[in-house]
């Protein structure tokens, strides 16, 4: 069995938003109660439509913001509650790469420059290490070595993305969060770009977890899937599994509205009537029974315990029904 290098339990984080002039406060609960462990060369999908919780749980994982509650640990440290010099390790051992490839490089920074600077910030190496370390590094994501004095203006968008992963590698951190990483980039360049990401996996051994409302995109790198629906986990499991035989009505429509290149005309589609629910007043009850085709009296009166059903753990009363 791999190491076990992220292990979330009961995450959650709230926001006070205001309600107008005069009204108060309200908390909307963006992420509420996700557990998880993540192995070593592993890769956890997250999906779910926008407002779910995606990136809330993205910008946690990465130390850029304090959860509410619950327990998060790197590489077995628990992050709550580390001090300055343990948060800086920790952050080493946790990288991230966003939507935009653009937008997370410094446009007035040479490349050579932008990937060198987290080996100036965290090693001792000298210029000339760096300099050797970046370029074997380019050179693996397929950047030629006179792209070291070039601009980000100057490369394509899959390009940049490369660069933007580069960067996310220089210290071999043990886990990478990938928010969206392709979704602002050509169809015939995504393809590339995850697998690129896929070698780099099998090179580090490192962990990800992959960010995305592309179930397309997320069969073809996850081994293990989170499904989140306002904040809450609603199905996670081996990717086959939920792929199959999804247990969560809600997963079971986001699958029945993935395009496919040989579509079953005997599988029913499943739509979801209506919008998310506002996050600032969600409904009693299970998140989604308002938009469930199942939905009981029960599902609007008692949360359902996000429980063990077979291979995966499902948010619903009647997942054994779907089996």
């Amino acid at each position: 069995m791999s190491e076990v290098v992220l292990t979330a339990r009961d995450l959650t984080r709230h926001y006070e938003v205001s309600r107008g002039l005069f009204k108060g406060y309200a908390t909307v609960r963006a992420l509420n109660g996700v557990s998880f462990e993540l192995e070593a060369g592993k890769t956890l999908a997250v999906v779910g439509e926008s407002g779910c919780g995606k990136s809330t749980l993205a910008r946690a994982l990465t130390l850029i913001e304090e959860p509410s509650s619950g327990s998060l640990k790197i590489a077995g440290q628990e992050v709550t509650g580390a001090g300055k010099r343990e948060r800086k390790q920790l952050r080493r051992d946790v990288q991230m790469v966003f939507q935009s490839p653009y937008a997370s490089l410094n446009p007035r920074q040479k490349i050579g420059d932008q990937l060198a600077e987290p080996l100036l910030i965290n090693t001792a190496l000298s210029r000339t290490e760096r300099r050797e370390k970046v370029q074997a590094m380019m050179l693996q994501v397929g950047l030629r070595p006179e792209h070291y004095q070039r601009y980000p203006h100057m490369f394509s968008g899959g390009q940049r993305q490369r660069i933007a992963l580069a960067r996310a590698m220089m210290l071999q951190p043990k886990v990478l969060v990938a928010d969206e990483p392709t979704s602002a980039l050509d169809v015939s360049i995504q393809a590339q770009v995850l697998n690129l990401f896929m070698d780099l996996q099998k090179e580090f051994n490192t962990a990800y977890v992959f960010i995305s409302h592309n179930l397309a995109v997320v069969r073809h790198v996850a081994d293990q899937v989170l499904v989140m629906y306002l904040g809450r986990p609603a199905e996670m499991g081996p990717k086959a599994d939920i792929y199959e035989k999804p247990l969560h009505p809600y997963t079971q429509a986001l699958l029945s509205a993935t395009p496919t290149i040989h579509p079953d005309p005997l599988k029913p589609k499943i739509k979801i009537a209506g919008e998310l629910p506002n996050p600032l007043n969600p409904p009693d009850g299970c998140a989604f029974h308002k938009r469930c085709p199942y939905a009981t009296e029960r599902c609007g009166r008692e949360v359902p315990a996000f429980r063990q059903v077979g291979t995966r753990q499902v948010a619903c009363h009647y997942a054994e029904q779907f089996l």
